[in-house]
């Protein structure tokens, strides 16, 4: 049976005009090998048939379908989440679906539990290029200074805070004011930050993970600064009363209007918008940004460490919950801001990640995607399925990548100079030309 397995497994990738000749081999008539030939069937679409696919193709001989259903569970039980395209063990089960024929109902139903899956290491992007990371990083810095930006014009047009009192809210009107919370928040989004960078250091695949980190914060932060600026809300804090200190108020329209919202961004930019690192906007409260980091790191250390960190991410959980907690107790953020915060941004990673997962699996639609999502489609591209826990000594993986430089620095100089050698011995050994032939 082992050996019979082998086999199959080495088939798998066949064409279905090699596939139709193995079938032969096993000593299935020409005219059922002609239907496989007929479907385009090859040997990884073989294995995902089941009972009621072989009776519609026109399979009905019952010696057949047993020799073939036993075939394909031989087929599923050397092959482990669709060969590592992230398909899940439903898909590779189907054939254990019965006929909606009832007189075979009994007779050629097969059970899952027999089948013995192989435990191997899915396949995600076999080398992610760099430039995508970096065109990452930059989307994701333009998007944190286009967020600063507006920042310091939400703040300008913050409502007269003599006029608009703080807008009622359930839980800050029960939630006593606490002076120190919203630097503990951020205490807290600093503990995950580093964390996070621990992680993208071991990962084998820091450049997927980074990537994807940027994508993400970048597009979240791009909503960020548009629900900032088209409604403007009263303070949620009496203590603010005193501390929003608008800016000087601009009088003219141009340039000054211009110039003066850009120079306070760039400066809020290198200073991430933290109260710890001196930095005191107001208005820039639908939805909390504190929230959405706090957030999007927990979430990421959790999907990118395996289970068995369990107490890793109950801490992580643990100090997200927290972090809310504490910017609701600085009364820095209304209970919608954050509250919206934490679904925009759960919503988008799950979504974001379940696209990239079964990306290659959705090629059908992938013009559409590529309009409703041109993002995802672009960065996600060579993608194959989920990103497996694993980690690498970084130091090893830079001294192979600096072995690697050095010698394509020395190899190409030898390359370049062998041609040249080459290019000037051609012509001497020439053959001569008809011209020169007669005049010999």
């Amino acid at each position: 049976m082992n050996e019979c397995s082998s086999e199959i497994k080495n088939h798998l990738n066949d064409s279905p005009a090699v596939f139709v000749g193995w079938l032969e081999s096993h000593g299935l008539d020409a005219s059922t090998c002609r239907l496989f030939e007929d479907h385009m069937i090859d040997g990884f679409t073989f294995a995902l048939l089941n009972e009621g696919d072989l009776r519609k193709m026109g399979i009905t001989r019952m010696g057949i379908l047993k020799k073939l259903l036993f075939l394909i569970e031989l087929c599923c039980s050397r092959t482990h989440q669709g060969h590592g395209l992230g398909l899940e063990s439903r898909y590779l089960h189907r054939f254990s679906t019965s006929s909606t024929d009832s007189s075979s109902e009994s007779s050629l139903t097969y059970s899952p539990k027999r089948v013995r899956t192989l435990h191997t290491t899915p396949i995600c992007e076999s080398s992610p290029k760099i430039w995508k990371v970096a065109l990452s990083g930059v989307y994701a810095f333009l998007s944190l200074g286009l967020t600063s930006f507006v920042m310091v014009l939400a703040h300008e047009r913050l409502p007269e805070i003599s006029k608009y009192p703080p807008l009622p809210d359930i839980l800050l009107d029960n939630l006593p004011y606490i002076p120190w919370a919203f630097e503990a928040a951020e205490l807290i989004a600093l503990m995950l930050c580093l964390i996070w960078i621990a992680v993208l250091i071991f990962h084998k695949h820091r450049l997927i993970l980074l990537r994807r980190y940027c994508s993400l914060l970048g597009t979240i932060f791009l909503l960020r600064s548009v629900t900032m600026i088209i409604t403007s809300l009263s303070v949620p804090g009496k203590h603010l009363l005193t501390e929003c200190r608008p800016f000087k108020k601009f009088t003219n329209i141009s340039p000054l209007m211009i110039g003066q919202p850009g120079v306070y961004g760039w400066v809020l930019l290198p200073f991430l918008g933290m109260t710890l690192r001196g930095v005191r906007t107001c208005g820039d409260y639908m939805f909390s940004g504190h929230t959405t980091v706090i957030t999007m790191l927990n979430f990421f250390i959790t999907e990118y460490t395996p289970s068995s960190f369990y107490r890793l991410h109950n801490f992580t959980w643990v100090l997200n919950v927290f972090g809310a907690f504490f910017i609701l107790a600085a009364h820095e953020h209304y209970s919608i801001d954050v509250f919206v915060a934490v679904y925009i941004t759960s919503r988008l990673f799950l979504y974001y990640h379940w696209q990239a997962n079964n990306h290659y699996l959705l090629r059908r639609d992938k013009k559409r995607a590529q309009i409703w999502f041109p993002l995802l489609s672009f960065f996600e591209s060579d993608v194959r399925g989920v990103v497996p826990h694993e980690f690498t000594n970084p130091l090893r993986d830079a001294a192979y990548l600096w072995k690697k430089c050095r010698l394509r620095c020395i190899l190409t100089p030898l390359a370049e100079v062998s041609l040249l050698f080459t290019a000037n011995a051609a012509p001497s050994t020439s053959p001569t030309s008809p011209q020169q032939e007669k005049a010999e």
